[in-house]
């Protein structure tokens, strides 16, 4: 794979880290930059292990997503080769935030996992956040993998009225 590519392909990333206003997990980037056959998974994955290499971007592990923010270096390097993004990329791009920041918030700010504790025991982790700040942190105890898949679904579809139920219950 040329240089000259590669080094588009992270500058898209990084201004779409820039763009963005919270953190993008790794799979919405691919889901953008896969959909317009920019490039390949494999050199995605290339580029995502080259931009934290150089901390260009920082990675956070939450659950089973991994999240890139912006570094100020990457900051910095987007300001001196940005203008190497094809304006008609920067459109689809602000296009794509446009069309999906319901979507984008919501999977950022809602977050369900779960993993295995013990002999017949796994524990969930259940997290919405608002703003940056967790409203609820939850951990639950469950006797099966399929029960702790189903709270982590279920948590995705309802967290707003769990939520809102556990705040009346708890006000009441």
């Amino acid at each position: 794979m040329s240089s000259q590519y590669l080094t588009l392909y992270k500058m898209i990333v990084l201004y779409m880290l820039w763009r963005c206003d919270m953190p993008l997990s790794k799979s919405q980037i691919y889901d953008f930059i896969l959909e317009k056959e920019y490039t390949t998974f494999l050199t995605l994955q290339e580029v995502f292990s080259e931009l934290a290499s150089s901390e260009l971007v920082s990675e956070k592990t939450v659950g089973n997503r991994t999240y890139l923010e912006l570094t100020p270096e990457g900051d910095e390097t987007l300001k001196f080769f940005g203008n190497r993004i094809n304006p008609a990329i920067k459109v689809e791009i602000d296009d794509f935030f446009k069309q999906n920041s319901m979507k984008l918030r919501n999977e950022a700010s809602i977050l369900a996992d779960y993993q295995k504790t013990g002999d017949n025991e796994y524990t969930t982790h259940l997290i919405a956040k608002e703003n940056g700040q967790n409203l609820i942190d939850l951990r639950l105890v469950v006797p099966t993998e399929e029960i702790a898949q189903n709270i982590c679904d279920k948590w995705h579809e309802q967290n707003a009225d769990i939520y809102q139920f556990l705040i009346e219950k708890l006000m009441s």
